[in-house]
């Protein structure tokens, strides 16, 4: 969000702020230009250079085949200073699938690499892992709503991110303390979707999701140590990402995102996701190591 924006923003601008953060430039053949948070300052949110490097994929890749699994690294952490710029390689063009490899680069060097697979839609033999049952989203308080209750124990430093205005609307089913998280096991569930409807384009709303699935995903494998990323000393951030799309899905429906920690060491944490309609569809799985490094 900009400076200018109020701190009770519509939801619709926040959704719109997000949709054109998401359609990037084309500045040449297979070169795009993403554009920067509007207000944002320091490291540029990992999610929004995943979401953005996967719509330079799509933009590359012809109907009918559809994104359905990719692969990122981080490199070095992205400067809100910059617009970031978007290389496409076509590695594969097959009759079933397409594979592209996206290089996200700001002042001449490269921040993400990520491959990206593509396969044109065909029937298959199919299952899938049944939905948690949780409580609906109606009835667990928003994320934005706990922000603001806790917003006086918070740190002056950390008060202007904690409270700035987000586009994706998150129901935590657990919620837990930012400034004193307790030992819990490696699990957590949360609703969330994009604050107002959007158009109907499924590569947008497949953007959406990936910018959405970095967020929560790495803190799960702080749940069992007592700390989060406002804990003194803490040193955090996204290594890789990985993320399947199984099925079609609205990113402004909601979703719930189901996430686990199997293992923790080394100063990384590895942790998954699975993201489910409503109805149970099982329409997304996610995968991500993360530095969680404590200094003394």
């Amino acid at each position: 969000m900009d400076s200018d924006t109020p701190h009770d923003a519509m939801p619709e601008q926040l959704a719109q702020t997000l949709v054109a953060l998401l359609d990037i430039e084309r500045i040449d053949t297979d070169l795009f230009r993403g554009a920067r948070q509007p207000g944002g300052e320091g490291r540029v949110f990992g999610g929004q250079v995943i979401a953005q490097a996967l719509q330079a994929a799509q933009r590359s890749t012809d109907a009918p085949k559809v994104a359905h699994s990719l692969h990122a690294y981080f490199m070095r952490p992205g400067d809100e200073a910059h617009p970031i710029i978007y290389r496409v390689v076509r590695d594969f063009e097959g009759r079933s699938f397409a594979t592209r490899r996206v290089i996200a680069m700001q002042q001449g060097q490269p921040i993400l690499n990520m491959a990206c697979s593509f396969q044109t839609p065909e029937d298959g033999l199919a299952h899938q892992d049944a939905m948690p049952d949780v409580p609906a989203p109606e009835t667990l308080v928003s994320e934005r709503d706990l922000r603001h209750a806790m917003a006086a124990q918070v740190p002056e430093r950390h008060r202007a991110w904690l409270l700035r205005p987000r586009p994706i609307d998150i129901r935590p089913v657990g919620p837990r303390s930012w400034i004193k998280p307790g030992h819990d096991a490696p699990v957590q569930h949360l609703w969330f979707r994009i604050c107002a409807p959007i158009a109907d384009d499924p590569a947008l709303h497949r953007a959406v999701l990936a910018y959405a699935s970095d967020m929560a995903l790495l803190g799960t494998a702080m749940l069992p140590h007592g700390v989060g990323f406002m804990t003194p000393g803490m040193q955090t951030a996204s290594l890789d990402h990985a993320l399947w799309l199984h099925e079609p899905f609205r990113a402004d429906e909601w979703l719930l995102y189901t996430m686990d920690s199997p293992w923790a060491g080394h100063a990384r944490g590895f942790n998954r996701g699975r993201v489910f309609t409503r109805a149970g569809r099982l329409v997304a799985s996610s995968a991500q190591e993360g530095l969680i490094r404590r200094r003394e």
